[in-house]
């Protein structure tokens, strides 16, 4: 009988916690399926996954937060560059080399955040512009330590673990990163359904109503935004160890640009948007810049047309909006 109490008394998952789990379920199974279905381009999946982390990124401030943004590539770039410059310094260690791109993205993401929190609007997305182009100059003046515009080449990265060298075919960096992605995206979950979470998405929807309650909401904003720096900091580390070259590419306002548009393509403030709309991006970008050189940004041109007036909330908004349907429609049949 008490046995059977405490059963009774146990709380049931509800269906976010279900889902939430069966997503990050099928984000491994992905991941191995991409790991033995693709082992000739494990080196451009590992890539997936680090811009992956830089939409995730993204997704925090633009998608939880409501400030715009297209300066995302200087957290990556940091990053990136910071974990290059300690593994030319002697620093090889897989982890340590990620834990300092992480520091370094959120140092990054806290001066950033600094700057543009005192605007609002149009002017926060032209201070992110203007930080972005900064960052990118800066790089390319600091040769002694960055290599200017022939970049950081040649970064001779340890074995993970002291036993998994960085094979030539990229199984250990891909393995890795697909570890990197599943932990910090269980971690995020965690803290976007967390309070602070719930008071960003109100600091979203109005954040004078917000502040009249009594919370103060540029400090908020600021804890989001050095989050994300550092999850776009991994991401630029990860790159870095991947392909053992750190260029002025991982600081470009292109890569920003394109990051907002794989979230856009995905979904704003889901999380799993950001994952969906990564790899539909760069996977039909292969895709059809190898079928045709010349023309291929007409055709993903016509499909991030397509998408946003088919699905304006992005494909998982039309996943969302899809099964909600389908399970009102067995209910009634039932």
């Amino acid at each position: 009988m008490a046995q059977t109490e405490k059963l009774a008394a146990a709380p049931i998952p509800g269906p976010r916690v279900v889902r939430d789990v069966v997503g990050v379920i099928l984000i491994i199974a992905a991941g191995l399926a991409g790991f033995w279905l693709f082992p000739d381009n494990l080196a451009l999946l590992t890539r997936v996954i680090a811009v992956a982390l830089l939409v995730l990124s993204i997704d925090l401030v633009v998608g939880y937060c409501g400030v715009a943004t297209l300066g995302q590539a200087a957290l990556f770039g940091a990053g990136a560059y910071a974990a290059g410059i300690a593994c030319v310094n002697g620093v090889t260690e897989p982890l340590t080399l990620i834990l300092i791109g992480a520091v370094a993205g959120a140092v990054a993401g806290l001066l950033m955040g600094t700057i543009m929190l005192r605007a609002h609007g149009l002017a926060q997305l032209v201070l992110s512009i203007a930080i972005v182009q900064l960052f990118h100059e800066a790089a390319n003046k600091a040769s002694a330590y960055t290599g200017g515009s022939d970049g950081l080449a040649g970064l001779m990265v340890g074995p993970l673990f002291g036993v998994f060298e960085f094979d030539l075919w990229g199984q250990t960096a891909y393995l890795f990163g697909l570890a990197l992605l599943v932990v910090i995206f269980i971690v995020l979950k965690f803290v976007v359904s967390s309070p602070f979470g719930m008071l960003c998405r109100g600091i979203k929807e109005d954040p004078i109503r917000i502040g009249a309650m009594g919370a103060f909401v540029f400090p908020v904003l600021l804890k989001m935004f050095v989050i994300s720096g550092a999850v776009a900091g991994i991401g630029g580390a990860l790159a870095a160890i991947s392909t053992q070259v750190v260029g002025l590419d991982s600081l470009s306002f292109e890569l920003s640009a394109n990051a907002l548009v794989m979230l856009v393509l995905g979904g704003l403030g889901s999380l799993y948007g950001a994952l969906v709309g990564t790899v539909i991006f760069m996977g039909f970008e292969h895709v059809v810049s190898a079928i045709n050189p010349f023309h291929w940004m007409t055709m993903v041109g016509a499909l991030l047309i397509a998408v946003v007036l088919a699905a304006p909330g992005g494909l998982s908004g039309l996943a969302d909006r899809v099964l909600p349907s389908r399970q009102r429609n067995r209910g009634g049949r039932a």
